[in-house]
C-alpha cells in the first residue's frame, strides 16, 4: 500500500493555474501502480490552482478568503479532472476532504479509517486533500505535506512517495549554493537533516522543503519509510517503490511510536510549559523516566489537570505530555521533593507527568549528519 502525496508545484502552469498536461502525467503513474495490484492513496493539492481564474483572478490569490474561495470552486473541478481521468483506466475515484479534527477525534478517525480501507478493498483510489475552506492551518503551513504523511501513518502504508518540482533533499539549497549535493539516503532524522531543509521549495505551493521533513518525521515515526522526488519524471512512483529512483530515501524508525504518542507528539496543541532543570532533562532523554516537581524550575501559562504541556529545558523544547496537575498546583509544587508534598499539601505526589503520557522531541543522542546520510555521487546540481 503507497500513499502519494502531489504539491500545488507540480499541478501547476507558470501563472499558478492548473496545468491538466501534469495532472494526466500523475494519473498515468497512478495507473501504472493500480494495474501493477498495488493499493494507492493520493492526496492531492491543486484545489486553489483549479479554482482562482474561475473566480476572476489573474494570478493566484494571497488573501486567505480569496484562496478559500478558490479552494471552494477548484476542489469540485479537481476531483472531476482526477476522476474522468482515471475512468479512462478503468478505476474509480473517490474524494475524501479531511480536518485535523478527524484525526485528533478518536471516533471520527476510526471512521475515516474504515471508509478508506473499504475503498481500497473495492481497488477504488481516494484522492484526498485538506477541507480547504474551513482548515485555516493548511492555507497558512504545511500544505498536505502534514496530511499525507498522517495518512499513511492511519492506514499503515509501505511507502510515503511526496512529489514535488525539486529531485529530493540537498545539503543546501541548490538554488543558492552550486555545489550542494541530493542526499540519497537518511536512516534518521538529526537536527543537521533539518537544518538542510531550510526553506527550499516553490512560490506556487504554502510548504517548502521543511514541511517534507516535517512530514517524514511523522510518517517514519509511525514506521512508515518515505520518498521525496521529482513529479515530472516517468516511472517515478515505480522506481520509488523499487528503492532505485534518484531522489530521497527517509528510512522508517526501527521502533514505530504507539498510536497514543503519535497521537501526543503531533496532533495536540499545547496549553502551557514547563521548564525543568539539567537533571530533570537527563532522567527524560536517557532513562525515559516521569517528570516529578522536583525537576520543575518555572510554569508558564494556564491549564488545567489532563492538558498537553510542553517541557523544555533552557529554553529548548525536549517533550510534550499530559499534565497531572494545574498550573496553579504546579506554582506551589514545582521544585518540592515528594515527601514535601506530602507533607505540605495533605496527598500522594504523582509525577507533574506521567512517562506513559510523554513523548520526547528531543533525541537520546546527537548522530553526526556525516553517519546519517548518504550523498548520491555525482549529483552536484548542475551537473546533469
Amino acid at each position: 500500500m503507497v500513499v502519494v502525496k502531489v504539491g500545488s508545484s507540480s499541478l501547476s502552469n507558470p501563472n499558478g493555474g492548473l496545468d491538466r498536461d501534469k495532472l494526466q502525467h500523475i494519473v498515468d503513474e497512478l495507473a501504472d501502480l493500480h494495474k501493477d495490484g498495488v493499493s494507492v492513496l493520493l492526496v492531492s493539492s491543486g484545489a486553489v490552482a483549479a479554482g482562482f481564474t474561475k473566480l476572476g483572478f489573474r494570478r493566484r490569490p494571497c488573501s486567505m478568503a480569496a484562496r478559500q474561495a478558490a479552494a471552494a470552486v477548484g476542489q469540485g473541478i479537481l476531483i472531476e479532472e482526477y476522476a474522468q481521468r482515471l475512468e479512462a483506466y478503468g478505476i474509480t475515484a473517490a474524494q475524501i476532504l479531511l480536518t485535523r479534527s478527524d484525526f485528533s477525534d478518536r471516533v471520527r478517525y476510526v471512521n475515516a479509517y474504515n471508509t478508506l480501507t473499504l475503498l481500497l478493498r473495492k481497488r477504488v483510489i481516494p484522492i484526498i486533500n485538506e477541507n480547504d475552506t474551513v482548515s485555516v492551518d493548511e492555507l497558512t503551513f504545511g500544505d498536505n505535506d502534514r496530511l499525507s504523511a498522517l495518512v499513511a501513518g492511519m492506514v499503515k502504508a509501505d511507502l510515503l512517495i511526496l512529489l514535488s518540482d525539486v529531485d529530493g533533499l540537498y545539503t543546501a539549497n541548490p538554488q543558492e549554493v552550486p555545489d550542494a549535493r541530493l542526499v540519497h539516503d537518511v536512516p534518521h532524522i538529526t537536527p543537521e537533516i533539518e537544518r538542510m531543509a531550510g526553506g527550499a521549495g516553490s512560490a506556487v505551493g504554502t510548504g517548502g522543503m521543511r514541511t517534507k521533513v516535517e512530514a517524514a518525521k511523522i510518517a517514519t515515526a509511525a514506521g512508515v519509510p518515505v520518498f521525496l522526488g521529482r513529479a515530472d519524471r516517468r516511472g517515478i512512483l515505480r522506481e520509488a517503490l523499487s528503492g532505485r529512483a534518484r531522489g530521497t530515501y527517509f528510512h522508517a524508525a526501527g521502533k514505530p511510536l504507539p498510536n497514543r504518542k503519535q497521537w501526543l507528539r503531533f496532533l495536540t496543541q499545547e496549553s502551557g510549559r514547563l521548564e525543568v532543570d539539567q537533571g530533570a532533562a537527563d532522567a527524560l532523554i536517557t532513562h525515559g523516566s516521569s517528570l516529578l516537581a522536583s525537576g520543575v524550575r518555572a510554569v508558564e501559562g494556564q491549564f488545567a489537570a489532563g492538558d498537553v504541556v510542553l517541557i523544555t529545558h533552557r529554553g529548548e523544547p525536549i517533550g510534550k505530555g499530559i499534565a497531572r496537575y494545574s498550573s496553579e498546583q504546579l506554582d506551589e509544587m514545582k521544585g518540592l521533593r515528594s515527601e514535601e508534598i506530602e507533607s505540605r499539601f495533605h496527598m500522594p505526589a504523582e509525577p507533574v507527568v506521567h512517562r506513559d503520557e510523554l513523548v520526547l522531541l528531543a533525541e537520546r543522542e546527537e548522530v553526526s549528519v556525516a553517519k546519517t546520510v548518504q550523498v548520491q555521487e555525482g549529483d552536484r546540481c548542475g551537473t546533469n
